[in-house]
């Protein structure tokens, strides 16, 4: 994909249903009793992926695109599956279906991609190994065979590092168990599976632990019932256009049925501790999740921003998937930026720290790197050929560097913006005034 330099965004733009939350709309509406249609569904690979999984243990999902009407068959109701269940290059389908596998009374097998037969899974598989589960697998890697146990063992398990997926497959897993099963994270992470837990009648208790800590807990006694769903749009994927319109001064984009969850939002958040012309309207709730719309406006002096931009600690978890496009940002903030403990960013769909680098690097942009995240100063960008490295949060973050640059950017591997986002290149394209 070919990127030219561009003046502005600007029009109305509805991002597809968030993913996250749209992974879980499919699992749990699979584990609830009833049928429950969702709406807004996402349109990625990644949920694509959940889907496929989903019909493969035997659920009846009815639908496409953007709607579907899941017939569930109660948490423990799933059947053994025939072949491997394939997550793709979805690490949030391979570890949040651990979790909710580890419960069932059969063995089954998780795979995927390359890419995801490369990541690590011994933070999933420990927890899960110490409820009851059996996993066999190579070096803690896919693909896994699961050796599940109905009714698992409750525990209290206190997370290593902040992660929701790990957070999820263990409370997941815990509806499962013979008693309350509890997590305690010491940073907060994305909530959604509380959220959703709780739209589908299940009662998650939270406690404070310590000074910022929590303690959540789930009953194996829970039920989910069905419940309709409709999906806000992902923030994530916002993300690329708000930062857009930031910066390309002439740029006025209103980005609509944004989803705000506290945990996801610290890109707004960001941006508006910069100055921008960020402005949330119509905040309302949609299925137990915060909703808005998002007016972006460009700022004509992010240069003048002359301190160091620094992000790091209890942030990073909020921001994760943002940090890609976050550090584009940082080319144009006159003091540059600086991102630390993200080290969790090594083992995405790729090394996103060094994808990142490698990228503005070839662009002109004066980049240090560090183990566990990035500096980047000040830069004029300039077209380059870029490389997304299959990984669809480069692919889109460099585009956005490439209507920032001069001249022209070519993407390769672009077609990885697919796992999130089929079409984004379409919709900026469409956005965009040069």
């Amino acid at each position: 994909m070919k990127i030219q330099t561009a003046r502005a965004v600007k029009g109305e733009i509805a991002p597809p249903g968030d993913k996250s939350i749209s992974h879980r709309a499919a699992m749990f509406a699979a584990m609830a009793e009833g049928t429950t249609r969702i709406e807004n569904f996402a349109t990625s690979a990644d949920c694509a992926s959940t889907v496929s999984c989903l019909r493969v243990l035997g659920i009846e999902i009815e639908g496409s695109g953007l709607a579907f009407q899941v017939s569930g068959l109660g948490k423990s109701g799933f059947k053994s599956p025939k072949t491997a269940l394939d997550c793709g290059n979805s690490g949030t389908t391979m570890r949040l279906m651990s979790g909710i596998l580890a419960g069932q009374d059969f063995e089954s097998i998780l795979t995927g991609d390359e890419s995801l037969r490369s990541r690590p899974m011994k933070r999933v598989i420990d927890p899960l190994e110490k409820m009851g589960a059996r996993f066999s697998h190579q070096e803690f890697r896919a693909p896994l065979t699961i050796a599940g146990v109905n009714p698992l063992k409750p525990i209290e398990y206190d997370l290593p590092v902040a992660s929701a997926q790990i957070k999820s497959a263990v409370l997941l897993a815990g509806l499962n168990a013979d008693g309350t099963t509890s997590v305690i994270e010491h940073a907060q992470t994305r909530d959604h599976t509380e959220r959703m837990l709780e739209w589908f009648g299940v009662e998650t208790n939270k406690v404070p632990t310590g000074d910022v800590g929590t303690k959540i807990s789930v009953s194996g006694d829970s039920v989910l019932k069905a419940r309709d769903i409709t999906v806000p749009g992902d923030i994530s994927s916002a993300a690329f256009f708000a930062v857009a319109a930031v910066c390309l001064h002439e740029s006025n984009l209103m980005l609509q049925n944004i989803g705000l969850n506290t945990s996801r939002a610290g890109v707004v958040d960001i941006l508006q501790d910069l100055g921008a012309d960020v402005e949330i309207i119509d905040r309302r709730e949609m299925c137990n999740e915060p909703v808005g719309d998002l007016r972006v406006r460009g700022r004509r002096d992010l240069g003048e921003i002359s301190e160091l931009t620094v992000l790091k600690g209890a942030v990073i978890p909020n921001i994760i998937d943002e940090i890609p496009i976050l550090a584009v940002l940082g080319t144009q903030l006159g003091g540059g930026l600086e991102i630390r403990d993200a080290a969790e960013l090594r083992v995405k769909e790729s090394d996103r720290i060094a994808a990142v680098v490698k990228n503005l690097k070839m662009m002109g942009a004066e980049v240090e790197e560090f183990p566990d995240g990035l500096r980047v100063n000040s830069s004029q960008l300039r077209g380059a050929v870029v490389d997304s490295y299959g990984d669809h949060r480069i692919a889109m973050a460099f585009a956005v560097a490439g209507l920032l640059a001069s001249g022209e950017t070519e993407i390769i591997g672009a077609d990885a913006v697919d796992v999130s986002f089929p079409g984004f290149f379409g919709v900026l394209e469409g956005a965009v005034v040069r």
